[in-house]
């Protein structure tokens, strides 16, 4: 018999024909599974479970729309994808679990007292600018002006600006020594 005149018979409740059925489609049931699934032993247990669903929901097979094995083979995509996510949303929620079981408590006051001395790093290199170079990285990095910006306040040619800009920054740069 045809595993479309089977899984009809299965309907009924037909156990010699569930037999029949089950050597004709649990090979195809397992290689997709498996594919799917990839772990050996995953792949089995869903594809037991396929089976055991196939005996339960025979009657819900609908001739008309498709084979029976394309029936079947839809039962156990679908029963295969869904473990895959469950899987993967299990892993996923027990690496937040343990990412907040075993990550450090975030310190505010020590973040606050970080901030406060590199605060204060940057001022004492600020005053070891010239006062025109300090000046204008001021209006521009502190006031949010830009060089054309800083430019007009200072009525100085933008060149001059960029310059005092430049060489303003590089000093900063050499006294932070790379720690910003």
């Amino acid at each position: 018999m045809e595993a479309d005149e089977l899984l009809v018979l299965v309907a009924g409740g037909d156990q010699k024909a569930f037999e029949e059925l089950y050597g004709l489609v649990s090979g195809p049931v397992f290689g997709l599974v498996r594919r799917v699934v990839r772990d050996p032993a995953q792949s089995e247990e869903v594809a037991q479970e396929v089976l055991l669903e196939l005996w339960r929901s025979a009657g819900r097979y609908d001739p008309a729309r498709g084979s029976a094995l394309a029936w079947v083979l839809t039962l156990a995509h679908r029963r295969a994808v869904d473990r895959v996510r469950s899987a993967r949303a299990a892993g996923e929620r027990e690496l937040r679990m343990a990412r907040r079981a075993n990550g450090p408590a975030f310190d505010h006051v020590a973040e606050e007292v970080e901030a406060g001395l590199e605060r204060e790093w940057v001022r004492r290199c600020l005053d070891r600018l010239t006062a025109l170079q300090r000046q204008s990285v001021t209006l521009a990095y502190y006031d949010g002006y830009t060089y054309r910006e800083v430019a007009e306040r200072l009525s100085l040619p933008l060149g001059t600006v960029k310059t005092r800009m430049r060489d303003g920054l590089t000093r900063l740069r050499e006294c932070l020594g790379g720690a910003v």
